[in-house]
């Protein structure tokens, strides 16, 4: 089965539509989180056995697991109001991050020899604190989000922040797709409770352990970023746009060459092809991850 287009799924999840959360009345914190887990509990068999912690840290993080580990389902409307409302009033505590604060290589490295530094930066923390047009998630061939319990990968961080409301349009996709989506290709969908609009999903290489690096590896990293590139400027309102390390971690890419593919890729895009792109950020996530795309930045 080919690769779904555009075209083809985008009123399927109302790409186009603003997402609008729907607010609770309640706004008390610990309410909301004990309505929440009782009705995530009972959804199914499986969960409502599960004993309920007494401290409300220790209950958003069940709250998260138990939507880590959810397929995707019809959304009970009660829950979904008051998860919302919970995730929007976490948005509103976190100290979102704006694009155009970020410096550009060309500032911070004016030696550099990128002939694009002037429209690149990097940021090291949350992606999902990053308040840009449109940020990257590094997905898996089902498109349906990590579903390992509290995982530290970009892909659960990004599906805990927005909310099922993504896993369910990435389902509607490869439904509609009818298979898993390629190495090497992208989708987007909207970002609902990230400060974000839109999310692209793509699917890096994976490169099994004990395995070397093979061209095949590399060609496909290239072709996650030049998917991500070429959806993204199919839409005016995407401007800034966000990268995490696609591939490295869990998927074994090793992390120099990721970075100098990540690099290498953008800046020849942004150089023969015309767009209206005004920032590409690349995220990363440790002082380590970070000087490494320094030493490409400013070898």
């Amino acid at each position: 089965m080919g690769q779904l287009p555009l075209e083809k799924y985008a009123s399927n999840i109302k790409l186009n539509e603003p997402f609008k959360p729907h607010r609770s009345e309640i706004s008390d914190r610990e309410i909301l989180v004990d309505d929440i887990l009782f009705i995530l509990r009972n959804e199914k068999a499986g969960t409502q056995d599960i004993e309920i912690p007494e401290d409300y840290k220790a209950k958003r993080r069940l709250i998260r697991a138990l939507l880590n580990i959810r397929q995707p389902l019809p959304l009970n409307k009660e829950m979904m109001m008051k998860l919302d409302t919970l995730l929007q009033m976490e948005l509103e505590d976190k100290v979102t991050i704006e694009t155009e604060q970020l410096e550009t290589i060309s500032e911070q490295y004016p030696d550099t020899s990128l002939s694009q530094a002037d429209k690149m930066s990097v940021f090291q923390g949350d992606i999902a604190v990053l308040r840009a047009d449109a940020i990257i998630n590094a997905a898996n061939a089902q498109l349906l989000g990590c579903m390992q319990p509290l995982h530290d990968c970009v892909d659960n961080a990004v599906h805990s922040a927005a909310g099922p409301q993504l896993r369910d349009d990435c389902a509607e996709i490869i439904h509609i797709q009818k298979g898993e989506e390629q190495t090497g290709d992208a989708k987007i969908t909207r970002g609902y409770n990230l400060p974000s609009r839109y999310v692209i999903h793509t699917v890096g290489p994976v490169v099994p352990k004990g395995d070397g690096l093979t061209e095949q590896h590399q060609q496909d990293l290239a072709s996650s970023y030049t998917a991500c590139l070429e959806l993204a400027s199919q839409f005016d309102d995407i401007k800034t746009l966000v990268f995490p390390s696609i591939s490295t971690g869990e998927f074994g890419f090793p992390a120099g060459q990721a970075a100098e593919i990540a690099v290498g890729t953008v800046n020849e895009w942004l150089e023969n092809n015309a767009h209206h792109f005004e920032k590409i950020i690349f995220n990363v996530f440790s002082e380590s991850d970070k000087a490494v795309y320094i030493k490409v930045f400013n070898p």
